[in-house]
C-alpha cells in the first residue's frame, strides 16, 4: 500500500512510501505507524495496522481497545458510557497504539494509569515512564480498567491547557520537558521561539512546537531540532530529549 506522508502526517512532511498492512500473523519487525501524529517520516521498513484493530468492546470485565482505534473514538465511548480516565484524550490526536507506546497524557493523567494489559500481557512488563515505555513489540490491542464517573470538569481543564498550542501543522511537543523545567522555556531563552528555516519553524505561540509554516521539509525540521539541542546544551548544559520520533 502506497502512503503519501506529506498528506498522511499531521505535520504534512514526508514522501510516498510502500507500507505493509500488519496483523498478528504477518508481522516481521516492521516499524508500525499509527496516524503519524508524533513521527517525522522519511523512509524505512514501515507498516500500518489492519483495520480489524479499530474496535472498542467490553470483554471479561475490561475495556478492550484495538490499537488502530483513534484517541477521539475512545474518548467518545468513555463519555457515552460514563467511564473516567480518558478525559485527556478529547483533543489529543493519534491512535491508541501510539498513545500507549509514548505513554501519552497531560500533567499526571497518562494512558498507562488505567491500562491493565497489552496483547494480554500484564502492563508491568513494559515499564512505563514520562512519555515513554519499554514496549519492543507491536501493539494490537489493550485492556483497560473500567472506572465509572466521567469528569466533565477535567475535559474543560484539558481544553484550557491546550489554548496556547499552535493551530499550524505540527507533531505536538518536539521535546520532553527536562526535570523541573520546560523545554519551551529553554528554547525561547536561547532565542529560537518563532525561529524559521525554510518552511519550518519553532512556533511563535509555543516554542516547543515545531510547525510547518509553508511546505516545510524533513531536512529543515532536522536542522531546527539539531539547532535547539545544540543551543540549549551550550547555554544551560541540558540535553534535550526528543518526544517526537524520527523515522
Amino acid at each position: 500500500m502506497i502512503i503519501d506522508f506529506s498528506k498522511f502526517s499531521t505535520i504534512l512532511i514526508g514522501s510516498k512510501l510502500d507500507v505493509k498492512i500488519i496483523n498478528e500473523d504477518n508481522y516481521n519487525n516492521e516499524l508500525i505507524i499509527g496516524r503519524a501524529t508524533n513521527s517525522l517520516v522519511c523512509g524505512g521498513n514501515i507498516g500500518i495496522l489492519d483495520d480489524k484493530y479499530n474496535f472498542i468492546e467490553i470483554k471479561n470485565g475490561y475495556l478492550r481497545v484495538g490499537a488502530k482505534t483513534s484517541n477521539r473514538a475512545l474518548y467518545n465511548f468513555a463519555k457515552k458510557n460514563n467511564i473516567t480516565g480518558f478525559e485527556f484524550l478529547s483533543k489529543l490526536p493519534g491512535s491508541i497504539g501510539g498513545s500507549i507506546k509514548m505513554n501519552a497524557g497531560m500533567k499526571s493523567y497518562e494512558i498507562s494509569n488505567n491500562l491493565v494489559s497489552i496483547n494480554s500481557k500484564n502492563k508491568d512488563k513494559f515499564d512505563f515512564g514520562y512519555r515513554h515505555s519499554h514496549i519492543d513489540e507491536p501493539i494490537f490491542y489493550a485492556d483497560f480498567e473500567i472506572k465509572k464517573g466521567f469528569n466533565v470538569k477535567l475535559v474543560e481543564e484539558f481544553k484550557n491547557m491546550r489554548k496556547n498550542q499552535p493551530k499550524l501543522p505540527s507533531l505536538g511537543s518536539a521535546f520532553k520537558n527536562p526535570l523541573n523545567d520546560f523545554a519551551g522555556r529553554l528554547i525561547e531563552k536561547v532565542g529560537l521561539k518563532g525561529y524559521q528555516i525554510g518552511g519550518m519553524a519553532f512556533s511563535s505561540i509555543h516554542a516547543n512546537f515545531l510547525v510547518n509554516n509553508d511546505n516545510g521539509t524533513f531536512d529543515e525540521a532536522i536542522k531546527l531540532i539539531s539547532l535547539a539541542k545544540q543551543k540549549v546544551k551550550q547555554t544551560f548544559d541540558i540535553d534535550l530529549q526528543l518526544e517526537i520520533i524520527i523515522i
